[in-house]
């Protein structure tokens, strides 16, 4: 059953990488450039923290992100299509407002700020969480987050950077995967059987990383 679920999530990555990607890294004119920085100092900030570093633990990082996850996130938002209670207060109304262009150029700005280091935490809760994101648990028939989202944890294209970010927001992200109030097809069958422990663990050495 492992190899069955690694082997769909391998084809899953190279689909979505190779679609969406090609989909969202179009390159924004100088004009939207400007724009979509403007837009990121003078508003994003304020919950995102400068040049995306982060600023509340329950609010992602966006510093070094891949700008194709951040993409497809703003058009999710703004279609309406992510309906966790968080991107539904708080970002349904901001992404409304942007257009591709600066969609794109928030993309590009933000993927290239210099990404926060990581915050060592409970040296038990580390390693465990490393065992998981690496290898997965066979006898659980939970595959390995590496698979997707890659041994460093940086991403890959539309799959999202996880190292360096808040633990408090990855462990809230995974806790509403799992329950399937973030809706992602992929994700639910990746998350479904992790323990609270599990999610703590994972949280604790992404936030490290």
């Amino acid at each position: 059953m492992k190899s069955i679920l690694t082997a769909g999530l391998a084809a899953a990555a190279f689909f979505f990488v190779g679609v969406l990607d090609a989909q969202a890294q179009t390159a924004p004119d100088a004009a939207s450039r400007d724009a979509a920085k403007r837009l990121a100092i003078s508003m994003c900030a304020s919950c995102h923290g400068a040049e995306g570093a982060g600023s509340k633990p329950m609010i992602p990082r966006l510093a070094g992100q891949q700008k194709a996850y951040i993409v497809a996130q703003l058009k999710s938002f703004r279609r309406h299509n992510r309906d966790d209670p968080e991107g539904h207060d708080f970002m349904w109304g901001v992404a409304a407002m942007l257009d591709d262009n600066i969609v794109d150029g928030l993309g590009e700005y933000f993927s290239t700020r210099t990404p926060m280091k990581g915050v060592p935490g409970d040296p038990a809760l580390t390693a465990a969480g490393e065992k998981l994101y690496q290898k997965g648990d066979g006898s659980r028939d939970i595959p390995a987050c590496s698979i997707c989202h890659g041994p460093d944890a940086a991403g890959v294209s539309v799959f999202p950077r996880l190292a360096g970010q808040y633990g408090q927001y990855l462990g809230r992200q995974m806790q509403m995967l799992r329950n399937k109030l973030r809706t992602s097809p992929v994700m639910h069958g990746v998350v479904r059987d992790l323990t609270d422990d599990d999610i703590t663990a994972l949280a604790t050495y992404l936030q490290a990383k």
